[in-house]
């Protein structure tokens, strides 16, 4: 935690006083460009992998870059897609999942599931609903069926975005559009997905 409250500290000392006037004009306006649907993973962080500044992205991170369908219920990730599309007036949103995710390690192993229970029931939510017969941890095929389910689970998410009255009403304004992206953590490239050819795209730059 001292890391953190020196960060703060030098946040303050360093990082705010040149952009002091950006911050007090953000403190009347928000109107952020696009909604970024990404993972709660620590390694993956929006608005650097996109090179975006104070009030440019709308950020909701849950693991596994989830989207529950709608109606699920009153919930905060329903709210933010709602509060983005419908009030924000976003023009694009972002779902993007990322090389070694545990979500997708976990629904691909069935590892340390039964110790947690609410990410167990949080994954129903992902590709394929948590049905799919787990491979043994380490075993043959592991990685390959994580960067599988990692891609397919971002698929999954724009349909389930779909199902938002907010995201569907939008889209046949053609007011918004969806993208699909997979960050990779070892080289900081990311694959776009293609809906017209039905796959990802090799990373570009």
């Amino acid at each position: 935690m001292q890391d953190i409250t020196d960060g703060l500290r030098r946040f303050r000392r360093e990082a705010f006083p040149p952009r002091a006037a950006l911050f007090a004009e953000l403190a009347g306006r928000h109107r952020p460009e696009a909604l970024f649907i990404g993972c709660s993973d620590s390694r993956v962080v929006p608005e650097l992998i996109t090179q975006r500044g104070p009030g440019e992205l709308f950020v909701v991170r849950t693991a596994g870059n989830l989207v529950p369908p709608h109606p699920a219920g009153a919930d905060g990730v329903a709210a933010s897609i709602e509060y983005a599309v419908g009030a924000l007036g976003v023009r694009d949103v972002v779902v993007c999942g990322h090389s070694d995710c545990g979500a997708m390690t976990a629904l691909a192993t069935g590892d340390g599931l039964d110790r947690l229970p609410s990410v167990a029931a949080w994954l129903r939510h992902a590709a394929g609903g948590g049905a799919a017969a787990p491979v043994a941890d380490g075993g043959p095929g592991v990685e390959q069926r994580v960067a599988a389910l990692v891609r397919a689970n971002v698929v999954a998410q724009l349909d389930r975005l779909r199902t938002h009255p907010s995201v569907a009403e939008a889209l046949e304004r053609r007011a918004l559009a969806l993208h699909g992206w997979v960050f990779d953590i070892a080289s900081g490239t990311v694959e776009a997905y293609d809906p017209a050819e039905r796959r990802f795209r090799p990373p570009v730059g």
